[in-house]
Order: structure tokens, then sequence, then C-alpha cells
């Protein structure tokens, strides 16, 4: 018996491996009403250990799932400088 070979279709599906993002990467939760990053979390029900759902600051949104993003180390620092 002979070497095997690695099969045309295996070795021509293969895509090279993405780049990853240089730096920490942060998720950040954003407002689906405004666009701000100002939500915080809603604590309540029995002795304070329930999530009621999210609130945004700003403009006062409530609800269960605000959006997310995803931002450098540097875009998260300015926002957190109020920039």
């Amino acid at each position: 018996m002979g070497k095997l070979k690695t099969p045309d279709w295996i070795l021509q599906g293969k895509e090279k491996p993405k780049e990853k993002k240089k730096g920490k990467i942060f998720k950040v939760k954003i407002c689906p009403k405004c666009g701000s990053n100002q939500v915080g979390i809603i604590v309540g029900g029995e002795e304070g250990r329930g999530v009621l759902g999210w609130e945004c600051k700003k403009c006062k949104w409530k609800g269960k799932s605000p959006s997310e993003k995803e931002v450098t180390e540097e875009e998260f620092l300015k926002r957190g400088e109020g920039k």
C-alpha cells in the first residue's frame, strides 16, 4: 500500500484563515432607539436578585435586548470619555 493523498476537493475547498483584528475587542451595548451606549441593566424582583431587562439612561428606552457592537480598545476608551 502506498501513501494516502489528500483529495483535490479538500485542498481546493480550504480558505485562508481570516485575519484577526489587532488589539483587544470590546462588546458595547447600544440603545436601539437613540444609539447611545449609556445602557444599563434593570435589577429587581425578590431581594433585588432578578433581572428585569435593560434601560437607556439617555432616552429612557426599556427592553429585553439592546443592540451590541464590537469596538477596538481605542474606540472603547473614546466612548467612555464621552467623545
